[in-house]
């Protein structure tokens, strides 16, 4: 057992040394058993896919072996280390190396790896050469040319536009308080005319029970000639609609009068009472019609100005 604890026994001696020297015991357990012959059980993970060379079974990538870690040499300061590891599908063995000469991870013993490796040639397609070879030969008349090409490009375009972004820059940030009160002036304008645009709007919406969350259009030339070209059609409709409405009154009107004068004598006093009340009606709706036509042009000139 490890001494993870802070527990002594009574026994415990502290010229023993630690608790673990004392119990016989390594700090790393049984991780530990071979650590005399310079050997760590370790968790390792396969790096790549292999094929166990015992059992001949596929053993995929990322598997993970209790593996025997060791150090076997050395690449000028960076050890080597050999991980040793039990086929989990028979009792074979296989030892993968490190390799940081290549950067890479290469099975020694007991396993092979698998090969995965694309060769565009073999699979109808063009292998990727490096164009850039050493062994040709630069022209110096050449390579002056291209840099005489690039001082040019550099003093009649890249300095004059960086010198120009530079004195933009200088202009906008010489004086930062002023650009900022330039700023906020004008962001409170443009506040305040929002302000009263927004005031007026829920004046309108609560004059007319509109909804709240209406957004109503904004207002331009074209729009107001439009509502006024459309409001004076209303105006010629309903004038229309009235007259005609008066004349078809007057015409009622006129009837029981012409009627009693052609036929007053041999009218008995029940007609002639039925006679004046029915005039009285049609009186009274004329009179009606008349008033209900003031109160809406009223109305509607109220709501033009």
């Amino acid at each position: 057992m490890q001494g993870f604890n802070k527990y002594y026994p009574p026994d415990y001696d502290p010229s023993q040394g630690s608790l673990n020297k004392a119990r016989g015991k390594h700090a790393l357990g049984d991780r530990a058993r071979k650590i005399d012959q310079g050997i760590l059980i370790t968790r390792f993970e396969l790096p790549f896919n292999i094929w166990c060379g015992t059992c001949n079974n596929h053993i995929g990538m990322g598997v993970r072996y209790n593996a025997e870690k060791k150090k076997i040499g050395a690449y000028y300061s960076t050890p080597i280390f050999s991980f040793r590891c039990k086929c989990h599908l028979c009792d074979g063995w296989f030892e993968i190396q490190t390799d940081p000469k290549n950067t890479r991870y290469v099975v020694t013993s007991g396993a092979r790896q698998k090969d995965e490796d694309w060769n565009p040639e073999e699979n109808g397609g063009f292998a990727v050469h490096d164009t850039d070879k050493e062994s040709v030969t630069v022209d110096p008349l050449a390579a002056l040319e291209k840099t005489t090409d690039a001082k040019k490009h550099m003093e009649e375009v890249q300095k004059p536009r960086i010198e120009s972004l530079q004195t933009f820059s200088e202009h906008y940030n010489a004086d930062p308080y002023s650009l900022s009160s330039k700023a906020r002036k004008r962001f409170r304008e443009e506040k305040k005319i929002e302000l009263k645009k927004k005031q007026a709007d829920d004046t309108l919406k609560g004059r007319y029970a509109l909804p709240s969350a209406l957004s109503l259009l904004e207002e331009d030339e074209k729009a107001i000639e439009d509502a006024k070209t459309q409001w004076e059609k209303a105006q010629q409709d309903y004038r229309l609609r009235e007259s005609k409405r008066r004349k078809i009154s007057s015409d009622l009107t006129s009837i029981p009068s012409t009627s009693s004068r052609i036929s007053g004598a041999s009218k008995t006093p029940a007609s002639d009472s039925l006679s004046a009340l029915r005039t009285r009606i049609l009186q009274n709706t004329a009179k009606t019609s008349t008033a209900l036509r003031l109160n809406t042009s009223t109305s509607l000139d109220a709501q033009r100005h």
